[in-house]
């Protein structure tokens, strides 16, 4: 894991994230503490629980920006997945446990990445021979120590032409495994969706591997050979074993729309299924065993942290043992004009940055007016104010709305210089605040 201090952390989602600093601060802390319990000692270190999260915010104002930008700073396997993907079982959905697997097959890839990066040296070197031996094929007459130094001879000098890239456009033909495998298909009840993969492992494994003969130029015939190569000097079992103890340790799971399982009235409908949920996910975040193709996963010390807007529910609408395994509940602000205007101008990847980089690519200079921006932030927020709050999602709708005609336009305006400006904000987007039912189903 990074070693980055609370602060640098804050730094880090600021590039990206306007306002929300007790969120900030509360996730900060979170991804500090867990390389702080890793330097403590073992038999303190599994005492330690995670202190889990929940975030509490309307829609839009960013709840699901802050996880995305926390699972690149994390060098933890890190899963974002909706809450409502689960459903008790017997109802159609996906078993609870699945989160589990699909985090662990993320640090299986993760660790394997990584290991590959560190055999990749001697990979190269191992698939440079096996190239050379395909180009230069060994003669089968008896060799004398005159055929040796000349073929060592016409070894180095094709080496040398590899090297230099003459050889790119020449054809070789290479073995290549044949993944084909028998299509098989199992139409299985909730909680069975991995049992078609497996098969497929178990029967990938079971059936010889066949190789099939393919020709390919040089430059790709080595990259494919760097491939198998380096899978052969990777250890698996290392790589399962580095895993499994990273997905323990400091896995990090993001829940979002938890509301959405929360029931506010426990007597009938749907909300038997809500709870059903919420009773499926308790001992995944208590702590419990779950069984992976990899081997056995605790899951006592992984991360939560769940987000929801909690417009139609509150969290004391989760059944109490599950508000107890969130000891940290956080609060996002609502976004202010102020704050829209600094999103859609500040961020590394602000939308007026993504726009003229968009049409930059048709050879089209965008600018934008100061008070061009104002006017756009200005109709964003009424429109919020006039339907549905949707937060800094309504500036998408209306820059797209607003840049339509460019960016349809953009191929024959090559060469040229497009100013947005106030008056052009208002011919655009004018009728929209007139009519609220144009507003309410365009924007």
């Amino acid at each position: 894991m990074k070693t980055l201090t609370p602060k640098q952390i804050m730094e880090e989602l600021d590039r990206y994230i306007i306002g929300q600093k007790k969120a900030k601060k509360a996730v900060s802390i979170a991804l500090r503490n867990r390389w702080r319990r890793q330097m403590i000692p073992k038999e303190l270190r599994d005492e330690i629980a995670p202190k889990n999260i929940i975030m509490i915010g309307p829609t839009g104002v960013g709840k699901t920006e802050i996880a995305r930008r926390l699972a690149k700073l994390a060098n933890a396997p890190f899963l974002k997945i909706e809450a409502t993907k689960f459903t008790e079982v017997g109802y159609v959905g996906r078993d609870v446990e699945s989160m589990i697997r699909d985090l662990t097959e993320l640090a299986v890839n993760m660790v394997k990445k990584e290991q590959s990066e560190e055999v990749i040296e001697k990979a190269r070197l191992m698939a440079e021979e096996r190239l050379l031996d395909i180009l230069l094929p060994q003669r089968k007459t008896p060799r004398t120590q005159e055929s040796e130094e000349v073929t060592d001879g016409s070894r180095e000098k094709l080496r040398a032409q590899f090297k230099a890239g003459k050889l790119n456009d020449r054809v070789v033909e290479i073995e290549v495994s044949d993944r084909a495998l028998p299509v098989i298909e199992i139409f299985s009840a909730s909680g069975l969706e991995e049992m078609d993969m497996q098969i497929r492992d178990m029967f990938g494994n079971l059936l010889p591997k066949k190789t099939k003969k393919r020709k390919m130029q040089v430059q790709e015939a080595y990259t494919y050979l760097v491939q198998e190569e380096s899978k052969k000097l990777i250890d698996m079992d290392k790589v399962v074993k580095d895993a499994i103890e990273r997905v323990e340790q400091s896995g990090i799971i993001f829940l979002d729309e938890i509301d959405k399982i929360a029931s506010r009235d426990r007597t009938h409908g749907p909300d038997v299924s809500r709870e059903g949920v919420q009773r499926d996910i308790l001992p995944i975040v208590e702590g419990t065993t779950v069984t992976t193709k990899y081997g056995m996963v605790k899951t006592d010390h992984i991360l939560f942290i769940a987000a929801g807007a909690f417009h139609m529910s509150k969290p004391s609408d989760l059944i109490p043992e599950l508000q107890g395994r969130f000891p940290i509940r956080v609060e996002l602000d609502s976004l202010t004009k102020d704050d829209f205007y600094r999103i859609i101008t500040e961020p590394e990847n602000a939308l007026i940055k993504q726009y003229k980089a968009l049409l930059q690519t048709e050879g089209v200079e965008l600018e934008f007016h100061r008070e061009a921006i104002e006017e756009i932030t200005e109709i964003a927020q009424k429109i919020n104010e006039m339907t549905e709050n949707i937060g800094a999602r309504r500036l998408y709708t209306v820059m797209e709305k607003l840049l339509d005609d460019v960016s349809f336009s953009a191929p024959d305006l090559k060469g040229r210089k497009i100013e947005i400006t106030r008056d052009y904000v208002r011919e655009k987007l004018g009728e929209f605040l007139e009519r609220e039912d144009l507003s309410r189903y365009i924007l």
